[in-house]
């Protein structure tokens, strides 16, 4: 019994630890600032490959997510012989939770594993030594301008995300089982509410695009600096990013549904 006590107080220390470490790796990011020169720069090639390259799998992914939820809500809906709020289900779903919450789920997996290997690589390879020999400040000309990108790129792959699967969706109810499409786009008109809805959707996906390239960043700067250890800095980034997205996701959903 005594044993376990410890372990769990060790893992517990450890754990607030490295919360700490990842706090104060994050309050030094954000007040560095790179040369004004640099700053355009590198922020358009942080959102080329953080932001653009995601695109295909954000798009694909919400034109099936669409198609599966008009398809599922249309066999729910037929029960009640209320198809035509179709429409209504199919955006309400997607704005307030699976745009968001997908998108970041994906955005961590294809630029957040990302992000920790090149910084991991290049930590490895004493490229961030280097740049503190020249006199340059890796937290400002790296890390920075790669949680900008992240807090830019995620909520306007969640746009597109949005579009593409109600876009699905329509394609699922209208064109293929037959659903009035005035009513369709009429009533997703009608229910959707641009602050309460679209507003609070792209508030939850910048938040998580801060907090996925924050974590992204600092498991790749913290890495151990070798092949085994960037694989696992890989691993933990995308599976601590996930986490940290649904349990936010709870939260956020609650304090702006007035749970709080």
């Amino acid at each position: 019994m005594i044993t376990f006590v410890q372990h769990v107080g060790r893992l517990g220390l450890s754990i607030c630890t490295e919360v700490g470490r990842a706090g104060l790796f994050l309050s030094k990011s954000i007040w560095r600032k790179p040369r004004s020169s640099q700053k355009l720069h590198l922020l358009a090639h942080t959102l080329f490959n953080s932001g653009v390259l995601s695109l295909p799998i954000i798009i694909v992914s919400g034109v099936f997510i669409g198609m599966v939820v008009g398809l599922q809500g249309f066999n729910i809906l037929n029960k009640f012989s209320v198809t035509s709020e179709l429409g209504q289900m199919v955006a309400l779903s997607v704005v307030r939770e699976l745009g968001p919450v997908v998108t970041a789920l994906l955005f961590a997996g294809r630029a957040g594993s990302a992000l920790t290997a090149e910084i991991g690589l290049m930590k490895a390879t004493e490229q961030l030594d280097a740049m503190e020999m020249m006199g340059v400040d890796p937290l400002g000309r790296i890390m920075l301008p790669r949680l900008l990108g992240g807090f830019i790129s995620v909520p306007l792959l969640t746009i597109i995300f949005c579009a593409v699967a109600i876009w699905g969706g329509d394609l699922i109810g209208v064109k293929w089982l037959g659903v009035d499409g005035g009513a369709f786009w009429s009533n997703m008109q009608n229910s959707v509410d641009f602050r309460l809805d679209v507003v609070n959707g792209l508030i939850k996906s910048a938040v998580f695009g801060v907090v996925i390239t924050w974590m992204a960043v600092y498991q790749g700067a913290a890495a151990v600096p070798t092949a085994e250890g960037i694989s696992h800095a890989t691993t933990r980034t995308v599976v601590y990013s996930s986490l940290l997205v649904l349990g936010l996701d709870f939260i956020l959903t609650a304090m702006m549904m007035g749970g709080w």
